[in-house]
Parts: structure tokens; C-alpha cells; sequence
């Protein structure tokens, strides 16, 4: 399909294709929790090899997301988003066909490369897609929308397919809608050249990025269990920062990087990132420590922790399909943006306060509606101000950092949250409190800590983001002949 007979109602048909195979991917990443219990039972996991049902995904998942983001650039968004969703729904074929732990750990480390594979390029191509401002801004809201309030709603449908039938049918709803996305792709989605191979084909550059994320995960998500202080985390910590630090000496110097460093000279790309960071931080502290806090102290069973979360869904939808495009063409992102975060900030600081024998309608639901609020606004004004530097020549690479922000951002936050809150919980139990109650002050510990990061995003958008519009921004990038890639085809 070329760009004259790609008409307006066939893009957003294709916005609609790609966002349900980002939901897909999103979902897999919570759906699974719920079902963990009885995974465990039916394969006979002990408890530390049953980490490794949700470890292996993250680790693929956030050590691929920056290389397939260029490599969509290099080779064609399409045909990277194509390869991804086939290895993510073969993938969760093995899953759901699994009769032993090893090859279900092995099936989803592959379905997390294929999620990585598939996710980096949607919200590049999104914004290749959308080019006018105001379109631009309406789609990011709908894509911003489905990868953040995706696992909420991958708790409720892990609960439902989990008590229905069984937690095979977790992975195996994957394979028809897979198949069906995929063929839509190809019908709808428009399948634009890349620049060619010969424009970023940094073999050393790609395994050293890929080794360094992927170690960096696995090191994250081994502290909890290992120690912060322990040699092995600092040591495996150490080796993945040098792997990345070397991956970037190695970008600034050689002549076609996979990385183009010129992408972070833009001040939205990277006090988006940054905002971002500190942003998901504490949305997975309430999204985690919240749902334990459900369960472990109000006593809620899996399907009604999703139902709880639920109206931040509906608030989320509200705001992002609704309303997010009118106040950031409106106010601009960067307003938007602030509002959002004291939203969320405001939310945290109210968890902080549920009680022991918490009330849904006084305690839970005024939060649920600020986070969903929060989420709503800030998150479609991230996206559009993190991709507001990214010509077409490097939009996946600025999707695949985005997301690579959200996940390893997330991931770290997530871990340091868990720790400050368990040994808040341990000194507490030492000094005689009660279990649910010293429990709960570790969770507030933790939401606090959220809340304290978002008055730094808040800081750091007042002061590093540029006040000028996204389409300044572009038309800024855009005129920078000297430092865009040649054309190649997409055979490269």
C-alpha cells in the first residue's frame, strides 16, 4: 500500500492492529502473576525456580527493545514488527504446550524477544504514520493508553482464563490473535523502506548493548534474592555498565552507528527519558506493592485485585482517547505532562495512608481514579515529547528507547521499592509490631519513596523540557540535512 492510497480511514485502522498486538505483548507481562500458584502446583516449580516464569520474559524483553528499535529503522518497521509477532505467538504455542519447567522457562525467554522485537517499532510507526500534530497526538493517546493500562487489565484476564478453564489458555488466547494481527499488518499497516543495513549494521555495537541490558536485568532481578551489597550483584552490575559504557564510546566514534548519538542533543528526547524513569518508578510500586497489599492485607483473591484496578483503567481511557489530544495541542505536552504527574504524585501520597482494615470506596477507589488520571494525562505527553526529536530515519531507535526506559527504569525501581519495603517490614516485626501492620508500613515506605520521585520528574520537566511545540521540534530535526543517513532500500 503506497502513502496515496494509504487513506485516513485505513491508518487508523492500522493504529488499531498495531496497538491490539501491543496489548498482546503487554498483557503477558501480568497475566502470567496471577496464574503463577498454579503453574507451580501443575509443574512442580520450587519457589526460586518460579521467578524464572517471569525473569526469563524481562530479561529478553528489556535487553532486545533499543537493538529491534534500530534495527526497524535499518530493515523496515513492518517487517521487524511481522518477525517479532510471529517469534512472540510461536513462543506462546510452547508456553501453553509446556509439560516441564525447562521448557516453559525457555519458551518464555523466546516469547519475551518476540514481545521486544514486536513493541520497539509500534510507536515509531505510529508517528511515521500520524506526521500532522494534532492526529499525532490523538494516536499517541490511544497507544499510550493500551501500554499503560495493558497490565491491569492482564490481571483481570489472567484471573478469568486462570478460574475458567486453565492457565495453558494464558498462552494459548495468544496464537488466533496473533495469527489475526499479523495477517491485518500486512493488509493495513503500511510497509516503509529502511534505510538499509549499510546505514547502522554495528554487529559489536548490537552485542554489546544487547549484553549489557540483558545482564543488567538479570542482575536487577537477581538482588532481591542475592543482596544489593553482594559481590555478585555488584560484580555482574559493574560488567554490565562497562558493557554499555563501551557501547556508547563505540557509537560516538565510528562512522554508521546503531545508535546515532544525535538523537539525545534533542532536550525533549531526553528529559522525556529521563521524566519517564522516575515516572514508572512508581507506578510499578503501586501497581506491584498495591496488588500484594490487596491480597495480602485486605485479603482480595486474583480476580477482584483486576476488578479493583479497574476503574483506573476507565479514567485512563477517559483521558487518553478522550481528552489527551485536546489539552496537549491545547496547554502543550510539557503542561500536560506536569499535570499528570502531580495527579499521580497526589495518588501515592494517599496510598501512603490506607490503613490495615482499608475501606475499597475510602482507601483504594479515590486512588485508583488519581493514578488513572495521572496515567492518562502524563503518559501520551511523554510520548509525544519523547519521539518529538526523531526524523523518520530514527523513529525506532526513539520507540525502542522509550520503551526500553519503561521497562529497565521500571525493573530497577521496582527492586529498590521491594528491598526498602521489606527491610522497613523486617525492622518493624524486630521491634514488636504486628505482621499485617509492619507489612503495610513497608508498602508505604515504598509509596512515599514514589511520590518523592515524581517531585523530581516534576522538577525535571519545568526545567529540562523545551516549551516549544513537538512540530517545532521536528521541523527543527528535519532540517538538519547534514546529519541524516542516506536513503537505502529496504532490502538494505
Amino acid at each position: 500500500m503506497t502513502a496515496d492510497t494509504h487513506t485516513d480511514r485505513s491508518r487508523w485502522m492500522a493504529l488499531y492492529v498495531l496497538c491490539g498486538g501491543m496489548l498482546m505483548i503487554v498483557l503477558d507481562a501480568t497475566i502470567v502473576n496471577v496464574a503463577l500458584p498454579t503453574i507451580q502446583g501443575d509443574l512442580d516449580f520450587s519457589q526460586s525456580n518460579l521467578a524464572w516464569v517471569v525473569n526469563a520474559y524481562l530479561i529478553a524483553f528489556g535487553g532486545l527493545l533499543l537493538l529491534a528499535g534500530r534495527l526497524g529503522d535499518l530493515i523496515g518497521q513492518r517487517r521487524i514488527f511481522l518477525i517479532g509477532l510471529a517469534v512472540f505467538t510461536g513462543a506462546s504455542l510452547l508456553c501453553a504446550l509446556a509439560q516441564s519447567q525447562g521448557m516453559l522457562i525457555g519458551a518464555r525467554f523466546v516469547q519475551g524477544a518476540g514481545g521486544a522485537i514486536a513493541s520497539a517499532v509500534i510507536l515509531g510507526m505510529i508517528v511515521t504514520m500520524f506526521p500532522e500534530p494534532r492526529e499525532q497526538a490523538k494516536a499517541i493517546g490511544v497507544y499510550s493508553f493500551v501500554a499503560s493500562a495493558g497490565a491491569s487489565i492482564g490481571l483481570l484476564a489472567g484471573g478469568v482464563l486462570t478460574e475458567a478453564i486453565n492457565w495453558h489458555w494464558i498462552f494459548f488466547v495468544n496464537v488466533p490473535i496473533g495469527i489475526a494481527i499479523a495477517l491485518m499488518a500486512v493488509r493495513l499497516v503500511e510497509g516503509r523502506k529502511g534505510i538499509g543495513l549499510k546505514a547502522g549494521a554495528d554487529i559489536p555495537g548490537a552485542v554489546l548493548v544487547t549484553g549489557g541490558l540483558m545482564l543488567g536485568v538479570y542482575t536487577i532481578l537477581e538482588a532481591g534474592e542475592q543482596g544489593w551489597g553482594s559481590t555478585q550483584t555488584l560484580g555482574l552490575g559493574a560488567v554490565s555498565i562497562a558493557l554499555v559504557a563501551a557501547f556508547v564510546a563505540r557509537q560516538a566514534r565510528i562512522h554508521n552507528p546503531l545508535m546515532p548519538l544525535r538523537l539525545f542533543r534533542s532536550r525533549n528526547v531526553a528529559g522525556a527519558n529521563l521524566v519517564m524513569a522516575l515516572l514508572v518508578v512508581g507506578f510499578f510500586g503501586m501497581f506491584f506493592l498495591g496488588a500484594l497489599y490487596l491480597q495480602g492485607i485486605l485479603g482480595y483473591d486474583a480476580l477482584e485485585v483486576g476488578l479493583a484496578f479497574l476503574p483506573s483503567c476507565i479514567v485512563m481511557a477517559t483521558l487518553s482517547l478522550g481528552y489527551a489530544e485536546r489539552l496537549i495541542m491545547g496547554v502543550g505536552p510539557r503542561a500536560a505532562l506536569i499535570a499528570g504527574l502531580v495527579l499521580a504524585g497526589a495518588g501515592l501520597l494517599l496510598f501512603a495512608r490506607a490503613p490495615v482494615d482499608g475501606s475499597y470506596v475510602t482507601d483504594i477507589l479515590p486512588v485508583m481514579l488519581l493514578l488513572g488520571g495521572g496515567a492518562g494525562l502524563a503518559f501520551p505527553a511523554l510520548m509525544t515529547l519523547a519521539m518529538s526529536g526523531a526524523t523518520q530515519s530514527d523513529a525506532g531507535l526513539a520507540s525502542g528507547l522509550v520503551n526500553t526506559t519503561v521497562q529497565v527504569g521500571g525493573a530497577i525501581g521496582l527492586a529498590v521499592l521491594a528491598t526498602l519495603a521489606t527491610e522497613r517490614t523486617d525492622g518493624l516485626l524486630v521491634g514488636g509490631e504486628s505482621s499485617l501492620s509492619a507489612l503495610n508500613a513497608g508498602y508505604h515506605l515504598a509509596y512515599l519513596i514514589g511520590a518523592a520521585l515524581i517531585v523530581g520528574a516534576i522538577a525535571a520537566a519545568t526545567i529540562i523540557l523545551d516549551p516549544r511545540t513537538v512540530a517545532e521540534e521536528r521541523d527543527r530535526r528535519e532540517a538538519e540535512p547534514a546529519q541524516r543517513e542516506p536513503a537505502y532500500s529496504e532490502a538494505g
